[in-house]
């Protein structure tokens, strides 16, 4: 099969920040959104040699976007707080995904957090949603949803809920399909030809373009189907596998291991090619899942250390255990100060005031059976 690979990397990206903005930048924000709704277009912001562009949307807050290399930025307004939503949100664009990778878009949000004046720590920084796409020329590949193989859970048919397969076609010529949720997982196979042209955003023609030429071959003419049909595999991984399963906190984390998450949902689901066995299990992969998967887990290499999400949670309760410890040694150390012990009858006032607080345990009001589970709750360890 003839198969041209014109692209691959992140096509999304989106964090968020439980802080809020500044006053100082509130009142720019401001003010630069009713200009924004006076001339109904988008009102131009400076901060130095950065420039920020405000729109005249957000009901409770300000909408704001640095071109189509930079980021949308969504800020709460700290005077009208809708409660439990985070203050910022940061939704990478793709063509600067494309162009500069995590590296630029890291700079990017650095650069912009210190022009804005934000103050935070990595702690309040929340991955919630991270897309990876290869771009293929493959006139002769149309996609058919029987041949996706997903997850137990994961329904197929046309309109569902959440957990969904949907084919998106035009007269009797599939468009495209997704299977999954985005806030979990989802695999997404669609026309970026019809897109590109839809949308008018021939930069993804330039970048096609550049990878032909690269290879000695004449560039995509649009308007012959036939000849410049490309297909885009995306999977996309939302907050229920970069926070909960793989608890990825930071730049930092998703560095280290955004690759590992990729490569295991990789395994969750896969593209085939049918055959009589009635075990779908059995079928083998297609060429292109597995090329796919092959760039995918190439690309995202040095961004891997190999570890599982079960991995990651022992770990992490780990370190949380020993950090009890080391608070409850210091309080018996400080109660033992407190009641005059020496060092010499330590042990034995630890040993006899470990039976009084289990007496104290039994008499309290709650059940120890509903606090363990309250504190279970709270440092989620299961």
């Amino acid at each position: 099969m003839n198969v041209d690979i014109l692209h691959s990397g992140f096509d999304g990206l989106k964090f968020t920040i439980q802080t809020d903005i500044p006053p100082a930048l509130r009142e720019t924000l401001a003010s630069a959104k009713e200009h924004a709704k006076q001339t109904y277009g988008d009102c131009l912001v400076q901060f130095g040699s950065l420039h920020l562009f405000v729109t005249n949307k957000g009901a409770r807050g300000f909408t704001a976007h640095t071109d189509d290399l930079g980021a949308v930025w969504l800020f709460q307004d700290p005077e009208d707080r809708i409660p439990n939503n985070p203050g910022i949100t940061v939704d990478f664009r793709a063509f600067g995904l494309a162009t500069g990778g995590l590296e630029g878009a890291e700079k990017h949000f650095r650069e912009y957090m210190e022009a804005f004046d934000i103050r935070y720590v990595e702690t309040q920084l929340r991955v919630t949603r991270a897309d990876f796409a290869v771009d293929f020329l493959a006139p002769w590949f149309e996609p058919d949803r029987n041949h996706l193989i997903v997850p137990p859970g994961t329904k197929v048919t046309e309109y569902a809920d959440e957990h969904f397969t949907e084919t998106v076609s035009c007269g009797s010529r599939v468009l495209g399909l997704r299977a999954g949720a985005i806030a979990n997982r989802q695999i997404a196979i669609y026309d970026k030809r019809a897109e590109v042209i839809k949308s008018k955003k021939m930069g993804w023609l330039t970048i096609w373009n550049a990878a032909l030429k690269a290879k000695g071959k004449p560039p995509i003419d649009l308007t012959d189907r036939m000849t410049s049909q490309v297909w885009r595999f995306e999977m996309r991984l939302g907050s229920k596998q970069l926070r909960n399963r793989f608890e990825m906190r930071s730049w930092q984390d998703v560095h280290d291991i955004v690759g590992d998450a990729f490569a295991d949902s990789l395994t969750r689901m896969r593209y085939c090619i049918p055959i009589t066995d009635p075990n779908r299990a059995r079928w083998p992969t297609h060429e292109l899942w597995r090329q796919f998967s092959k760039v995918v887990n190439n690309d995202l290499l040095q961004n891997r250390e190999g570890v599982l999400p079960s991995s990651v949670i022992f770990a992490n309760r780990a370190a949380k255990m020993r950090e009890l410890d080391t608070l409850l040694s210091g309080i018996f150390i400080t109660r033992a100060a407190i009641s005059d012990v020496t060092a010499d009858g330590f042990e034995e006032f630890m040993g006899n005031h470990v039976e009084e607080l289990k007496t104290s345990v039994r008499n309290h009001l709650v059940p120890v059976e509903e606090r363990i589970a309250k504190a279970r709750g709270r440092y989620r360890l299961d």
